[in-house]
């Protein structure tokens, strides 16, 4: 099984090359990254990537599987317009000519809430691009949607107070179906979707990710 990623140097795409090149089902990881990763093993390739000049290395978007896992924050692109490029345009563009080379899978991360007549901007962009992955007719089409993760040394101020709180909720009782998700082990979910799911089109909604 050959497996394409984008999003692989954030904190749920790195956990995730990790597992794929552990996992023998995969014999194939090929990355598409703005620079190289320092990653270094017999399974991988890595593809330099100018993702608003995606149709450069559309020859090399040929595989069994597409994980897309590219996304950002309001804060780190600057505005909406950016986020919504970065988040919705380029993985839609990528899934695209993945399906136009054969590419037959797609595991997508979105996010709780996804609904793209959602009033919620992030929710929104995340529910437009499930609806344009789905209209891409894939054989096999899963969606992830995960709600706060835990990532390693993480540097958002908001997320480690939130994730703080939630577990001093769950602690009590509360809250426990929006307990944090460590990245590493969405990751884990992610890889194992291919292979343990059926074709057709598939939606983990956040509570069923801890069962699946």
């Amino acid at each position: 099984m050959k497996a394409l990623l984008i999003g692989a140097t954030g904190a749920t795409g790195k956990d995730l090359v990790n597992i794929l090149l552990q996992d023998p089902y995969y014999t194939d990881v090929v990355i598409f990254v703005r620079r190289s990763s320092g990653i270094t093993h017999p399974k991988l390739s890595e593809v330099l990537t100018d993702f608003d000049q995606l149709e450069d290395v559309s020859g090399q978007i040929n595989g069994n599987v597409l994980f897309s896992c590219l996304g950002t924050t309001l804060k780190a692109a600057g505005s909406k317009e950016k986020q919504r490029h970065i988040d919705l345009d380029i993985p839609l563009q990528f899934a695209e000519i993945a399906r136009r080379n054969g590419v037959p899978k797609v595991v997508l991360l979105s996010a709780y809430g996804a609904s793209a007549s959602s009033r919620v901007f992030y929710s929104k962009l995340k529910g437009e691009l499930e609806e344009g992955m789905s209209r891409l007719a894939f054989e096999q089409c899963v969606i992830f949607r995960p709600g706060l993760l835990l990532r390693k040394n993480s540097d958002r101020l908001g997320e480690r107070i939130s994730a703080s709180l939630i577990k001093l909720l769950n602690g009590v009782g509360l809250l426990r179906k929006f307990r944090p998700l460590p990245t590493a082990v969405l990751a884990e979910k992610l890889a194992k979707a291919p292979h343990d799911l059926p074709g057709g089109k598939h939606i983990i909604e956040l509570t069923e990710i801890f069962k699946f």
